[in-house]
């Protein structure tokens, strides 16, 4: 059994390619427009999720649950029809569903701009311009889709196995090539793919059954499946519904065993806005993997802000907030929208990268930002990042390390500032260095005295009490500071290794 999945541009001749291709080698033809009837009848609001990809800031959380049903509904499709037979797939980038799968055939059909435009004019019956822009619009579309669904970028070639321009070769010598590529013993189904191919299936298959139940719809889930045995991990804030996952997974066919694990723990953010371009959300990603923790952000509206703020003193707005409406919500108006100050964006990010923890908006003084925290609980971190944003910036720092202080007397769990994490907690290239060379400076300073004891024993044995003094003094300071080198070479090394 073999999957061949094109990808191919707008008007690029990909649609020929992959009939060619099913008539060369007698495969089956799926298209884009048959998984995404499935998916609809399914229940997924496929054409919601497109517009949000569109107006990014439309892409609720909500929104985000109903996408991760999408990709696990999408994965499945794809699976069960490559275990029944050999399959070629065109749409967009249906191979990035297929992670771990060996034998898959990646190609790209690609052409020149102007052959696309003309291909529109022929096509559509339209001039040239609007012909023009509408190949620009939907080449944009799919861009957004990649990078919204996939995290990628939809051009780059590290993505394909096969790259093939059709304004200068015909779709029966392209498909041709690709005939001839499909019969090459590494597109082959091999034990190995077809077991990778069974637990991926398997894997989202179960969260499938757990988007569809209403009442574990509207939680987060990962799954995985290694060798039969499902895993679903979820959040330590969806632990009520630990014992539904059985009910809702345990009867799945082909199955062996069903392990329910809940994430670790929280890495709590705090700040004012939130941006995932920005460097500190990396930073937090990173500290939140190397502890396999969810990170649960607060929005932080401070006194100043929340007098001016209309509505309730505090709303919480993500994942967290279990009344649905089919995975689906109302757009969020302009002054909703910017109230959340990227809270949806970032919460959307993280859920890509399975560290979401959920998030909420918190308006009023510290006590109020407490109390939240208690809902955030258990928590390794709390990392405050940008807040009091409405001071200049020396009061802002005082006040930023006066509310750490509030904090670390109140959670027990570490509480450092955004611009701490990279010192105390990441290895950098800083790090690297400073490890190098204090580590050199010990092992000098120890090879000194392991080669010269006869002269050492000699000094540290003086005969005059101005010889025994200066001894004193020298293994006074000389021991606090070889201490220090060894505890800092430890230390620094703990860390390269992700020890804390």
């Amino acid at each position: 059994m073999q999957l061949i999945c094109v990808s191919r541009g707008t008007l690029a001749g990909g649609k020929e390619l992959a009939a060619r291709l099913c008539e060369n080698l007698g495969y089956r033809c799926l298209c884009r427009e048959e998984l995404t009837e499935a998916a609809t009848n399914e229940g997924i609001q496929v054409g919601r999720l497109e517009a949000a990809m569109l107006k990014p800031g439309e892409f609720t959380s909500r929104l985000s649950l109903e996408r991760e049903h999408y990709l696990a509904f999408t994965t499945d499709f794809l699976c069960r029809r490559a275990l029944e037979g050999d399959v070629v797939y065109h749409g967009r980038q249906g191979h990035l569903v297929l992670p771990g799968v060996g034998n898959v055939l990646r190609v790209r059909v690609v052409a020149d701009r102007e052959y696309r435009i003309r291909a529109a004019v022929h096509q559509l019956g339209v001039s040239r311009d609007k012909a023009r822009r509408y190949v620009e619009d939907v080449d944009e579309d799919r861009r957004r889709w990649a990078r919204a669904m996939y995290g990628v970028l939809w051009e780059d070639v590290a993505h394909y196995d096969l790259v093939l321009n059709l304004e200068r070769m015909s779709p029966v010598n392209a498909a041709a090539a690709v005939t001839s590529t499909a019969q090459l013993p590494d597109f082959q189904m091999t034990p190995a793919s077809r077991k990778a191919l069974q637990d991926l299936g398997l894997a989202s298959r179960a969260r499938v059954l757990l988007a569809r139940d209403d009442q574990t719809s509207c939680a987060r889930f990962k799954t995985t499946c290694t060798d039969g045995v499902v895993t679903v991990t979820y959040l330590p804030e969806d632990a009520r519904l630990a014992s539904q996952i059985p009910r809702v997974v345990g009867e799945l066919e082909g199955m062996r065993d069903l392990r329910a694990t809940m994430a670790s723990t929280n890495v709590v953010w705090i700040q004012e806005t939130f941006d995932p371009a920005a460097q500190v959300f990396g930073e937090v990603v990173e500290v939140a993997a190397k502890w396999d923790a969810a990170v649960a952000l607060l929005r932080f509206a401070p006194e100043e802000e929340a007098e001016t703020t209309e509505g309730p003193v505090e709303a919480e707005v993500v994942a967290s907030d279990h009344e649905c409406n089919g995975g689906v919500e109302d757009d969020m108006d302009e002054s909703a929208a910017s109230d959340n100050e990227g809270l949806e964006q970032t919460v959307d990010a993280l859920a890509r990268l399975g560290r979401t923890g959920g998030g909420r908006s918190v308006r009023g003084g510290p006590e109020r930002l407490l109390e939240a925290l208690h809902h955030c609980s258990p928590c390794t971190m709390v990392v405050v990042g940008d807040v009091f944003l409405s001071k200049g910036h020396a009061a802002r720092t005082r006040m930023a390390r006066d509310l750490r202080a509030l904090l670390a007397d109140h959670v027990k769990a570490p509480v450092v500032l955004a611009e701490e994490l990279r010192t105390q907690y990441l290895f950098g290239k800083s790090d690297a260095l400073r490890l190098v060379g204090l580590l050199a400076l010990t092992c000098v300073l120890y090879a000194l005295v392991m080669t010269h004891q006869v002269a050492v024993l000699k000094f540290l044995t003086g005969h005059d009490w101005k010889g025994r003094l200066l001894s004193s003094v020298s293994v006074f300071l000389f021991v606090p500071v070889v201490a220090h080198l060894y505890g800092t070479v430890a230390r620094t090394f703990l860390k390269l290794l992700r020890m804390e």
